[in-house]
Order: C-alpha cells, then structure tokens, then sequence
C-alpha cells in the first residue's frame, strides 16, 4: 500500500495584497476569499445582527449562512466568503440592516 498522502495542500500564490478593515491595514496572501483572510487576521465578528445586536462571523464558507456579510467599499451586503481579496479592498462590519440598493430609482 503507498504511503504518499492522495491529497496536497494547494500552494496559494507567493504574493500578498494590501487590505483595510475597520481603519485597519491587512496584509494578506493574494487569492484568498476576504473571508479566510479575516479569520486568518484574528479580525472577531464581521456584523452584527439587525435584531439584537448579536456578533456574527463567517460560518459555513460557502454562501449559505449569511454570517459574513461586511461592507466592501461602500457596498453593503456583500458575503466576505465569496469575494476574493483584491489589493485596496476597503472592508467594515456590517451593523444592523442595510439596504439592498439595485438600480437607480430613475429606472423605472
């Protein structure tokens, strides 16, 4: 029976990009999904719950909880587990509702 292991961890590009979360400069390694780089940066809780307040943070990793939702550069809303970091990225908790803005308001 080999003895080589069947899997191997992927080797994640070499360089990193520059973040900023709540006033606070990240480096963090390129290619990521800006949730891992928040988990990896000991970052706490991404938003707080609209009903009571209560601390949230990324969970199942793949867009289904909505626990990770932040604000990246001024769009609220936004699931940190399916953006992936880009250099300049600006990133703040989300605190209570926001609202879900599509579309200008001319538009109709």
């Amino acid at each position: 029976m080999p003895t080589e292991a069947l899997f191997r961890p992927l080797q994640l590009a070499p360089n990193h990009v520059r973040i900023a979360f709540e006033d606070r400069p990240l480096t963090v390694p390129a290619g990521v999904s800006l949730a891992a780089a928040l988990l990896a940066n000991d970052v706490g809780h991404t938003r707080e719950s609209p009903v009571n307040g209560r601390p949230g943070a990324p969970y199942c990793m793949m867009g289904v909880c909505f626990e990770c939702l932040v604000e990246v550069d001024g769009q609220a809303n936004s699931q940190a587990c399916l953006i992936q970091v880009r250099d300049g990225m600006v990133v703040r908790r989300q605190r209570g509702a926001r609202d879900l803005l599509i579309g200008d308001a001319d538009d109709d």
